[in-house]
């Protein structure tokens, strides 16, 4: 779930945000994201791992920095101290409208700033970094050969990833005034240092510097084969589940009040703007996800559907087969049930049927393990067909389907 929120920073710039909170929209902690330097927060690297933290229980809440994405202002407002400003006043609107946040996540220079606005907020009680720099300035080498224009013109125009940009001299100089390894060994939080071993925009070097410094407790994970952007899907799903997993160490144990099935024994939500296929399923216990493979257009982030049906074949035919072999003192140590739902015509399947076409057909193969004779196995063969799960799919379903009011 995801709110659009408008956020005036200090200088009366509306800053544009979302905020993305769990499938029972009640975050247990709130955490603010920091996008890289010329991104913004609707990147997919930045909605992943915003979506992977609320698994865990948090509100993220992702803006675009003054001057970038759909947030007003101009890119020479955005330099190093106002992205910081930035963050402080975001943290602000938190505590006022929903919490406080307690984690802070930046990705590049983000990560670099997210280090700074975490020293300067008690609130923040943890903070992880994505490919962050261990100098604010490294970025001026991607306009270097403007400096002196820069100072000749007082403002210039440069490309910047192949974009049109604006700075003048206060941005060029702002770079320059952070000791940002200095920061982060007097910051004394829990630090998640994220980064791929061979970034070509900012080098594993930046890490190993903020790490050595960096007082415990620090964590270090490598993102390895990622790219700078975590432009591959998994890359940046697998950095949200690390850094949710991380962070929980850091913020009271608290039971996360699922989305309530409403009486049912379980509710599925999909954000259809925001998130493709991707459906967050939970029962009163427990929370998984489904969705549809990269072949036709889903982000293959859970099972499909059709293979959700057959886990629940499957394994109610193991469980079946366990509570009859323990019944009758059969050996039986272990069952492997492969199975595979498709369309098939009645004619490959050999079938007489009134009307030829295709039929659903689900193919089940049973190994097992132990010390059993062949009679044994014909007759486990023959449980299998008999679990629960297996009569209702074959057997004539009634389905009742009405309309909630919202």
């Amino acid at each position: 779930m995801q709110t659009k929120l408008k956020i005036k920073n200090r200088k009366g710039i509306a800053l544009h945000a979302h905020l993305e909170v769990p499938a029972n929209q009640k975050p247990l902690q709130f955490a603010i994201f920091a996008h890289c330097f010329t991104c913004n927060s609707t990147l997919n690297a930045v909605k992943n791992i915003s979506r992977a933290l609320t698994k865990h229980g948090f509100g993220v809440l992702r803006f675009d920095f003054t001057g970038l994405g759909r947030s007003e202002g101009d890119f020479s407002e955005s330099h190093f101290s106002a992205n910081i400003s930035d963050l402080l006043d975001v943290s602000k609107y938190l505590e006022e409208h929903y919490k406080a946040p307690g984690l802070i996540i930046g990705h590049s220079l983000g990560g670099a700033a997210a280090i700074v606005a975490a020293s300067k907020l008690d609130n923040i009680k943890a903070v992880a970094t994505i490919g962050a720099p261990a100098t604010s300035d490294h970025v001026t080498h991607l306009f270097s050969h403007s400096v002196e224009e820069v100072q000749d013109k007082g403002e210039v125009e440069v490309h910047i990833g192949g974009r049109p940009f604006t700075i003048n001299q206060e941005f060029v100089a702002n770079f320059s005034k952070t000791d940002l390894p200095e920061i982060t060994k007097n910051l004394r939080k829990p630090l998640l240092i994220m980064h791929a071993p061979f970034d070509q925009v900012v080098g594993i070097e930046n890490a190993h510097k903020l790490y050595t410094g960096a007082h415990h407790p620090k964590s270090f994970v490598s993102l390895d084969q990622a790219d700078h952007l975590l432009s591959n899907t998994q890359d940046s799903v697998y950095a949200g589940t690390m850094i949710g997993t991380w962070a929980q160490r850091y913020f009271p144990v608290q039971d996360n009040e699922m989305l309530q099935p409403e009486g049912e024994q379980l509710v599925a939500h999909l954000d259809i703007i925001e998130n493709n296929f991707t459906t967050q399923i939970q029962t009163k216990k427990h929370s998984f996800i489904a969705d549809e493979p990269n072949s036709i257009g889903g982000d293959d982030f859970g099972p499909s559907p059709y293979e959700y049906l057959n886990a629940a074949i499957a394994s109610c035919t193991v469980m079946t087969l366990k509570m009859y072999a323990e019944r009758k003192k059969w050996d039986l140590q272990e069952v492997f049930v492969y199975i595979s739902h498709a369309r098939k015509h009645s004619d490959e399947l050999q079938l007489d049927v009134e009307k030829p076409g295709y039929l659903d057909h689900i193919s089940k193969k049973l190994k097992f393990v132990g010390n059993l004779d062949e009679a044994q196995k014909t007759r486990l063969k023959e449980i299998a067909s008999r679990c629960p799960v297996h009569k209702t799919v074959a057997g004539k379903v009634i389905f009742d389907t009405e309309i909630l009011n919202s």
